[in-house]
Protein backbone atom coordinates (compact mmCIF):
# COMPACT_ATOMS: atom_id res chain seq x y z
CA UNK A 1 0.00 0.00 0.00
CA UNK A 2 1.03 3.49 -1.01
CA UNK A 3 2.02 6.27 1.46
CA UNK A 4 0.89 9.68 0.82
CA UNK A 5 3.23 12.05 1.39
CA UNK A 6 2.65 16.02 1.04
CA UNK A 7 5.00 16.54 -1.75
CA UNK A 8 2.65 13.50 -3.53
CA UNK A 9 -0.23 15.00 -2.74
CA UNK A 10 0.90 18.39 -4.13
CA UNK A 11 2.65 16.89 -7.21
CA UNK A 12 -0.53 14.95 -8.13
CA UNK A 13 -2.63 17.33 -7.43
CA UNK A 14 -5.15 14.24 -6.50
CA UNK A 15 -7.60 16.22 -4.19
CA UNK A 16 -8.42 18.46 -7.28
CA UNK A 17 -8.77 15.19 -8.81
CA UNK A 18 -11.46 13.91 -6.21
CA UNK A 19 -13.43 16.52 -5.61
CA UNK A 20 -12.79 18.97 -9.14
CA UNK A 21 -11.24 21.91 -7.32
CA UNK A 22 -8.31 24.06 -8.66
CA UNK A 23 -4.91 22.67 -8.80
CA UNK A 24 -3.53 21.10 -4.86
CA UNK A 25 -0.60 23.48 -5.65
CA UNK A 26 -2.60 26.63 -5.70
CA UNK A 27 -4.71 25.76 -2.74
CA UNK A 28 -1.53 24.62 -0.48
CA UNK A 29 -0.40 28.18 -1.38
CA UNK A 30 -3.68 30.41 -1.49
CA UNK A 31 -3.73 33.48 -2.51
CA UNK A 32 -4.75 36.64 -0.44
CA UNK A 33 -8.11 36.76 -1.87
CA UNK A 34 -8.25 33.15 -1.09
CA UNK A 35 -7.16 33.55 2.32
CA UNK A 36 -9.84 36.25 2.79
CA UNK A 37 -12.29 34.09 1.20
CA UNK A 38 -11.71 31.15 3.48
CA UNK A 39 -11.64 33.87 6.23
CA UNK A 40 -14.75 34.19 5.57
CA UNK A 41 -16.13 30.87 5.06
CA UNK A 42 -14.88 29.58 8.53
CA UNK A 43 -16.29 32.05 10.38
CA UNK A 44 -20.21 31.62 8.30
CA UNK A 45 -22.93 30.32 10.79
CA UNK A 46 -25.05 27.66 8.45
CA UNK A 47 -28.31 27.50 9.60
CA UNK A 48 -28.93 23.73 7.28
CA UNK A 49 -26.90 20.72 7.25
CA UNK A 50 -26.39 18.34 10.22
CA UNK A 51 -22.37 18.96 10.07
CA UNK A 52 -20.27 21.95 8.88
CA UNK A 53 -21.39 22.13 5.25
CA UNK A 54 -17.88 22.89 4.02
CA UNK A 55 -17.76 24.38 0.65
CA UNK A 56 -15.05 22.53 -2.04
CA UNK A 57 -12.47 25.49 -0.66
CA UNK A 58 -12.67 24.60 2.80
CA UNK A 59 -12.30 20.70 1.82
CA UNK A 60 -9.78 20.98 -0.39
CA UNK A 61 -7.50 23.04 2.43
CA UNK A 62 -8.74 20.37 4.66
CA UNK A 63 -7.42 17.76 3.17
CA UNK A 64 -4.44 19.41 2.07
CA UNK A 65 -3.45 20.27 6.05
CA UNK A 66 -4.58 16.55 6.93
CA UNK A 67 -1.71 14.99 4.62
CA UNK A 68 0.71 17.75 5.51
CA UNK A 69 0.56 17.03 9.08
CA UNK A 70 0.34 13.16 8.78
CA UNK A 71 1.15 10.77 6.07
CA UNK A 72 -1.51 7.85 5.67
CA UNK A 73 -2.22 5.09 3.61
CA UNK A 74 -4.41 5.23 0.41
CA UNK A 75 -6.59 2.33 -0.38
CA UNK A 76 -7.24 0.79 -3.11
CA UNK A 77 -10.56 -0.37 -4.49
CA UNK A 78 -12.09 1.28 -0.96
CA UNK A 79 -9.92 -1.86 1.19
CA UNK A 80 -7.05 -0.89 3.34
CA UNK A 81 -5.40 2.32 4.09
CA UNK A 82 -7.07 5.21 6.19
CA UNK A 83 -10.31 3.34 5.01
CA UNK A 84 -9.70 0.30 6.39
CA UNK A 85 -8.90 2.67 9.56
CA UNK A 86 -11.91 4.07 9.74
CA UNK A 87 -13.80 1.55 9.13
CA UNK A 88 -12.57 -0.41 12.48
CA UNK A 89 -13.23 2.88 14.67
CA UNK A 90 -16.59 2.33 13.70
CA UNK A 91 -16.97 -1.04 14.51
CA UNK A 92 -15.60 0.02 17.60
CA UNK A 93 -17.78 2.81 18.09
CA UNK A 94 -20.58 0.96 17.59
CA UNK A 95 -20.39 -2.07 19.37
CA UNK A 96 -19.90 -4.24 16.07
CA UNK A 97 -17.54 -6.86 15.26
CA UNK A 98 -17.35 -5.42 11.47
CA UNK A 99 -17.76 -2.29 9.22
CA UNK A 100 -17.95 -1.69 5.65
CA UNK A 101 -17.37 1.81 3.32
CA UNK A 102 -19.90 1.99 1.18
CA UNK A 103 -20.26 5.00 -1.31
CA UNK A 104 -23.45 5.57 -0.58
CA UNK A 105 -26.49 5.90 2.16
CA UNK A 106 -28.79 4.01 -0.36
CA UNK A 107 -26.46 1.15 -1.23
CA UNK A 108 -25.63 0.25 2.31
CA UNK A 109 -29.47 0.33 3.56
CA UNK A 110 -30.46 -1.79 0.14
CA UNK A 111 -27.09 -4.23 0.57
CA UNK A 112 -27.84 -4.78 4.70
CA UNK A 113 -31.85 -5.44 4.15
CA UNK A 114 -30.53 -7.79 1.15
CA UNK A 115 -28.31 -9.69 3.11
CA UNK A 116 -30.35 -9.91 6.16
CA UNK A 117 -33.57 -11.41 4.36
CA UNK A 118 -31.68 -14.38 3.00
CA UNK A 119 -34.67 -16.45 1.57
CA UNK A 120 -37.29 -14.64 3.46
CA UNK A 121 -38.11 -11.91 0.94
CA UNK A 122 -40.29 -9.28 2.72
CA UNK A 123 -39.06 -6.48 4.48
CA UNK A 124 -41.01 -4.02 7.06
CA UNK A 125 -39.87 -0.59 7.31
CA UNK A 126 -41.63 2.82 8.20
CA UNK A 127 -44.06 4.62 4.98
CA UNK A 128 -41.69 7.48 5.33
CA UNK A 129 -38.30 6.00 5.61
CA UNK A 130 -35.56 6.80 2.98
CA UNK A 131 -35.75 3.11 1.93
CA UNK A 132 -39.42 3.28 0.67
CA UNK A 133 -39.49 6.52 -0.48
CA UNK A 134 -35.65 8.29 -1.73
CA UNK A 135 -34.02 4.56 -3.15
CA UNK A 136 -35.87 4.09 -6.79
CA UNK A 137 -37.31 0.64 -5.57
CA UNK A 138 -34.02 -0.48 -5.32
CA UNK A 139 -34.75 -3.24 -2.89
CA UNK A 140 -37.90 -4.74 -5.37
CA UNK A 141 -35.95 -4.07 -8.36
CA UNK A 142 -32.85 -5.46 -8.17
CA UNK A 143 -33.18 -7.54 -5.10
CA UNK A 144 -36.47 -8.77 -5.33
CA UNK A 145 -37.94 -7.70 -2.12
CA UNK A 146 -41.01 -6.84 -0.88
CA UNK A 147 -41.45 -3.57 1.06
CA UNK A 148 -44.41 -3.92 3.93
CA UNK A 149 -44.63 -0.21 4.97
CA UNK A 150 -45.80 0.72 8.42
CA UNK A 151 -47.35 4.08 10.13
CA UNK A 152 -47.48 6.80 7.37
CA UNK A 153 -47.26 10.00 8.64
CA UNK A 154 -45.67 8.68 11.74
CA UNK A 155 -42.73 8.63 12.80
CA UNK A 156 -42.27 4.92 14.45
CA UNK A 157 -44.45 1.65 14.66
CA UNK A 158 -45.30 0.19 17.75
CA UNK A 159 -44.44 -4.33 18.20
CA UNK A 160 -48.16 -5.14 18.23
CA UNK A 161 -48.03 -3.97 14.34
CA UNK A 162 -45.12 -6.10 13.50
CA UNK A 163 -46.92 -9.05 15.30
CA UNK A 164 -49.94 -8.31 13.36
CA UNK A 165 -48.06 -8.49 10.31
CA UNK A 166 -46.41 -11.59 11.17
CA UNK A 167 -49.51 -13.30 11.96
CA UNK A 168 -51.05 -12.64 8.40
CA UNK A 169 -48.18 -13.63 7.06
CA UNK A 170 -48.05 -16.87 8.77
CA UNK A 171 -51.55 -17.61 8.06
CA UNK A 172 -51.20 -17.10 4.01
CA UNK A 173 -51.44 -20.01 1.54
CA UNK A 174 -48.00 -19.69 0.55
CA UNK A 175 -45.44 -19.40 3.26
CA UNK A 176 -43.38 -15.80 2.70
CA UNK A 177 -41.56 -15.11 5.49
CA UNK A 178 -40.60 -11.36 6.86
CA UNK A 179 -37.04 -11.31 6.63
CA UNK A 180 -35.92 -8.01 8.00
CA UNK A 181 -37.22 -5.28 9.78
CA UNK A 182 -36.16 -1.80 9.05
CA UNK A 183 -35.85 1.43 11.40
CA UNK A 184 -34.67 4.63 9.98
CA UNK A 185 -34.02 7.08 13.31
CA UNK A 186 -34.07 10.26 13.09
CA UNK A 187 -36.38 10.01 9.92
CA UNK A 188 -35.65 12.71 7.62
CA UNK A 189 -39.32 12.89 5.73
CA UNK A 190 -40.59 13.83 9.29
CA UNK A 191 -37.94 16.63 10.18
CA UNK A 192 -35.49 14.53 11.78
CA UNK A 193 -37.66 13.38 14.52
CA UNK A 194 -36.90 10.12 16.37
CA UNK A 195 -37.94 6.34 16.53
CA UNK A 196 -38.74 5.80 20.42
CA UNK A 197 -35.88 4.03 22.07
CA UNK A 198 -38.30 1.86 24.08
CA UNK A 199 -40.63 1.02 21.08
CA UNK A 200 -37.06 -0.73 19.39
CA UNK A 201 -35.92 -2.33 22.29
CA UNK A 202 -39.81 -4.24 22.14
CA UNK A 203 -39.74 -4.28 18.07
CA UNK A 204 -36.08 -5.72 18.73
CA UNK A 205 -37.17 -8.65 20.94
CA UNK A 206 -39.71 -9.57 19.05
CA UNK A 207 -37.92 -9.72 16.36
CA UNK A 208 -35.14 -11.91 18.16
CA UNK A 209 -37.92 -14.55 19.09
CA UNK A 210 -39.23 -14.70 15.59
CA UNK A 211 -34.78 -15.05 13.95
CA UNK A 212 -35.94 -11.78 11.74
CA UNK A 213 -32.98 -9.41 11.01
CA UNK A 214 -32.87 -5.88 12.26
CA UNK A 215 -31.76 -2.88 10.41
CA UNK A 216 -30.98 0.92 11.77
CA UNK A 217 -31.03 3.52 9.09
CA UNK A 218 -28.85 5.90 11.14
CA UNK A 219 -27.69 8.39 8.95
CA UNK A 220 -28.33 10.68 11.43
CA UNK A 221 -27.96 8.77 14.66
CA UNK A 222 -24.76 10.96 15.94
CA UNK A 223 -27.00 13.62 15.94
CA UNK A 224 -29.93 11.58 17.75
CA UNK A 225 -27.61 10.32 20.45
CA UNK A 226 -26.46 13.72 21.22
CA UNK A 227 -30.33 14.71 21.80
CA UNK A 228 -31.54 11.40 23.76
CA UNK A 229 -28.30 10.55 25.81
CA UNK A 230 -28.36 7.11 24.55
CA UNK A 231 -25.18 6.03 23.38
CA UNK A 232 -24.97 4.83 19.52
CA UNK A 233 -23.63 1.57 20.40
CA UNK A 234 -26.83 0.94 22.89
CA UNK A 235 -28.64 1.98 19.72
CA UNK A 236 -27.07 -0.56 17.69
CA UNK A 237 -26.74 -3.45 19.89
CA UNK A 238 -30.63 -3.61 19.30
CA UNK A 239 -30.10 -4.50 15.59
CA UNK A 240 -27.90 -6.78 13.26
CA UNK A 241 -26.58 -3.76 11.16
CA UNK A 242 -26.56 -0.33 11.24
CA UNK A 243 -25.90 2.78 8.52
CA UNK A 244 -23.66 6.27 9.22
CA UNK A 245 -23.59 9.04 6.78
CA UNK A 246 -20.08 10.01 6.66
CA UNK A 247 -21.06 12.92 5.03
CA UNK A 248 -24.37 14.36 6.89
CA UNK A 249 -22.11 15.27 10.44
CA UNK A 250 -19.08 14.61 9.73
CA UNK A 251 -18.34 16.35 6.39
CA UNK A 252 -16.96 13.63 3.94
CA UNK A 253 -17.98 14.68 0.37
CA UNK A 254 -19.53 11.16 0.03
CA UNK A 255 -19.78 8.24 1.72
CA UNK A 256 -21.39 5.96 4.54
CA UNK A 257 -20.35 3.02 6.85
CA UNK A 258 -22.61 -0.26 7.20
CA UNK A 259 -21.61 -2.25 11.20
CA UNK A 260 -22.49 -5.21 11.67
CA UNK A 261 -21.67 -9.06 12.45
CA UNK A 262 -18.52 -10.98 10.81
CA UNK A 263 -20.24 -13.52 9.44
CA UNK A 264 -22.21 -11.05 7.47
CA UNK A 265 -19.97 -8.11 6.29
CA UNK A 266 -17.01 -10.27 6.13
CA UNK A 267 -16.75 -10.53 2.29
CA UNK A 268 -19.21 -7.45 1.68
CA UNK A 269 -16.69 -5.81 -0.51
CA UNK A 270 -17.68 -8.37 -3.56
CA UNK A 271 -21.44 -7.32 -3.14
CA UNK A 272 -20.59 -4.02 -2.79
CA UNK A 273 -18.13 -4.14 -5.96
CA UNK A 274 -21.20 -6.29 -7.90
CA UNK A 275 -23.11 -2.90 -7.21
CA UNK A 276 -21.17 -0.69 -8.64
CA UNK A 277 -19.78 0.31 -5.30
CA UNK A 278 -16.37 -0.45 -5.52
CA UNK A 279 -14.74 2.78 -6.02
CA UNK A 280 -11.09 3.18 -6.89
CA UNK A 281 -9.96 5.33 -4.08
CA UNK A 282 -12.16 7.03 -1.33
CA UNK A 283 -9.82 7.95 0.96
CA UNK A 284 -10.10 11.61 0.52
CA UNK A 285 -13.85 10.73 2.01
CA UNK A 286 -12.16 8.72 4.51
CA UNK A 287 -10.24 11.54 5.82
CA UNK A 288 -12.42 14.08 6.06
CA UNK A 289 -14.68 11.81 8.06
CA UNK A 290 -11.91 10.62 10.32
CA UNK A 291 -10.83 14.37 11.13
CA UNK A 292 -14.27 15.02 12.30
CA UNK A 293 -15.72 11.61 14.00
CA UNK A 294 -14.14 12.35 17.61
CA UNK A 295 -15.10 15.99 17.88
CA UNK A 296 -18.75 16.05 16.44
CA UNK A 297 -20.14 14.54 19.54
CA UNK A 298 -19.11 17.47 21.76
CA UNK A 299 -19.16 20.14 18.87
CA UNK A 300 -22.75 19.54 18.28
CA UNK A 301 -24.00 19.39 22.11
CA UNK A 302 -22.41 22.91 22.20
CA UNK A 303 -24.14 24.15 19.54
CA UNK A 304 -27.51 22.95 20.72
CA UNK A 305 -26.35 24.98 23.58
CA UNK A 306 -26.40 28.01 21.60
CA UNK A 307 -28.94 27.30 19.59
CA UNK A 308 -31.40 26.50 22.36
CA UNK A 309 -30.25 30.45 23.61
CA UNK A 310 -30.51 31.94 20.69
CA UNK A 311 -34.42 30.36 20.45
CA UNK A 312 -35.30 31.80 23.80
CA UNK A 313 -33.72 35.62 23.11
CA UNK A 314 -35.42 35.53 19.56
CA UNK A 315 -38.71 34.36 20.97
CA UNK A 316 -38.15 37.37 24.11
CA UNK A 317 -37.73 39.91 20.88
CA UNK A 318 -41.23 39.43 20.01
CA UNK A 319 -40.58 39.78 16.06
CA UNK A 320 -39.56 35.69 15.91
CA UNK A 321 -41.71 32.44 16.56
CA UNK A 322 -40.12 29.23 16.76
CA UNK A 323 -41.35 26.24 16.02
CA UNK A 324 -40.25 22.84 18.21
CA UNK A 325 -41.17 19.35 16.22
CA UNK A 326 -42.30 16.53 18.39
CA UNK A 327 -39.78 13.87 19.49
CA UNK A 328 -37.83 16.07 17.10
CA UNK A 329 -33.58 17.10 17.28
CA UNK A 330 -31.61 19.24 14.71
CA UNK A 331 -35.00 20.77 12.65
CA UNK A 332 -37.01 24.13 14.00
CA UNK A 333 -38.60 26.38 12.18
CA UNK A 334 -38.79 30.56 12.17
CA UNK A 335 -41.07 32.74 11.33
CA UNK A 336 -40.23 36.30 11.15
CA UNK A 337 -43.12 39.10 11.76
CA UNK A 338 -42.86 42.73 9.68
CA UNK A 339 -40.49 42.10 7.48
CA UNK A 340 -40.24 40.37 3.60
CA UNK A 341 -38.75 37.08 4.24
CA UNK A 342 -36.31 36.94 1.03
CA UNK A 343 -34.81 39.96 1.85
CA UNK A 344 -34.17 39.35 5.63
CA UNK A 345 -32.50 36.12 4.64
CA UNK A 346 -30.28 38.25 2.78
CA UNK A 347 -29.36 40.95 4.65
CA UNK A 348 -28.56 38.05 7.27
CA UNK A 349 -26.62 36.36 4.56
CA UNK A 350 -24.47 39.65 4.28
CA UNK A 351 -23.76 39.43 7.53
CA UNK A 352 -21.94 35.82 7.09
CA UNK A 353 -25.51 34.18 8.74
CA UNK A 354 -26.95 32.23 6.07
CA UNK A 355 -30.04 29.84 6.01
CA UNK A 356 -31.94 28.27 3.05
CA UNK A 357 -34.66 29.80 1.79
CA UNK A 358 -38.20 30.61 3.24
CA UNK A 359 -41.40 28.10 2.40
CA UNK A 360 -43.34 29.89 -0.64
CA UNK A 361 -46.62 28.42 1.19
CA UNK A 362 -46.14 29.97 4.16
CA UNK A 363 -43.05 31.93 5.03
CA UNK A 364 -41.57 29.67 7.77
CA UNK A 365 -37.97 29.29 7.51
CA UNK A 366 -36.59 25.66 8.36
CA UNK A 367 -33.77 25.97 10.86
CA UNK A 368 -30.91 23.17 11.41
CA UNK A 369 -28.95 23.06 14.72
CA UNK A 370 -25.50 22.56 13.96
CA UNK A 371 -21.37 22.80 14.85
CA UNK A 372 -21.46 26.08 12.86
CA UNK A 373 -23.49 27.73 15.51
CA UNK A 374 -20.18 27.33 17.94
CA UNK A 375 -18.52 29.62 15.48
CA UNK A 376 -20.69 33.01 17.32
CA UNK A 377 -22.60 33.19 20.32
CA UNK A 378 -26.66 33.29 21.00
CA UNK A 379 -26.54 36.74 21.99
CA UNK A 380 -24.44 38.11 18.67
CA UNK A 381 -27.26 35.75 16.53
CA UNK A 382 -29.88 37.43 17.95
CA UNK A 383 -28.71 40.34 17.54
CA UNK A 384 -28.06 39.70 13.82
CA UNK A 385 -31.35 38.42 13.60
CA UNK A 386 -32.71 41.82 14.81
CA UNK A 387 -30.76 44.32 12.84
CA UNK A 388 -31.57 42.27 9.46
CA UNK A 389 -35.20 43.13 10.00
CA UNK A 390 -34.27 46.94 9.69
CA UNK A 391 -31.93 46.44 7.01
Amino acid sequence: MDTIARREFLKLGVAAAALSVPAASAVAQPSAAEEADLGRLRKAVRFFGDGTAPTPLETAHLLTRLVAEDSFAADRYSRGGVVEDLEQRFADLLGKERAVFMPTGTLANHLAVRILCGERRRVIAQADSHLVNDAGDCAQTLSGLNLITLAPGRVDFEAAEVAAVLARTAAGRVATGVGAISIESPVRRLDNAVFDFGRMEEISGLAREQGIGLHLDGARLPVASVHSGIAMADYARLFDTVYISLYKCYDAPSGAILAGPESLLADLYHLRRMFGGGMPYVWPFAAVAAARLEGFAGGYAAALGVARDLFGLLEADGHFAIEHVTDGTNVFRLRVSGVDPGAWRDRLAARNIHLAPASSADGRFTLKTNPTLNRSTARELAAAFAAARTG
